[in-house]
């Protein structure tokens, strides 16, 4: 049986987010919390909270043990992006993207 947790509208951009969720995928439990605090990436502490939060959904179903468990899939989507301006010379303005990401983690028994 899974058990998922998912994080929407997380301001990270979704490419800076994949290399986090890329070094966690197909790990069990333990190791993937070691990784992400070992982690030099400022989204590290975000997919953390989105493991822990899949960890005890497991738990809170009691069907699974939590000892056993692994990372089956994580994915992360991209979310809306915030449309901004920014000033530039000569009274005009360039548009940038404030990007946000759906993260999504899966964990099931071995």
């Amino acid at each position: 049986m899974e058990a998922r947790a998912t994080a929407k509208f997380m301001r990270v951009s979704p490419r800076k987010a994949r290399l986090v969720v890329d070094l966690i995928r197909g790990k069990n439990i333990s190791d993937a919390q070691t990784v992400l605090k070992l982690a030099n990436k400022a989204c590290a502490k975000t997919v953390k909270k989105v493991l822990d939060s899949a960890v005890a959904n497991a738990a809170q179903t009691g069907v699974i043990d939590t000892e056993i468990l692994f990372v089956k899939t994580a994915y992360v989507d991209g979310g809306a992006s915030l449309k901004r301006f920014r000033p530039v010379p000569m009274g005009r303005a360039h548009p940038y993207r404030r990007r946000t990401s759906h993260i999504t983690i899966v964990l099931d028994e071995k």
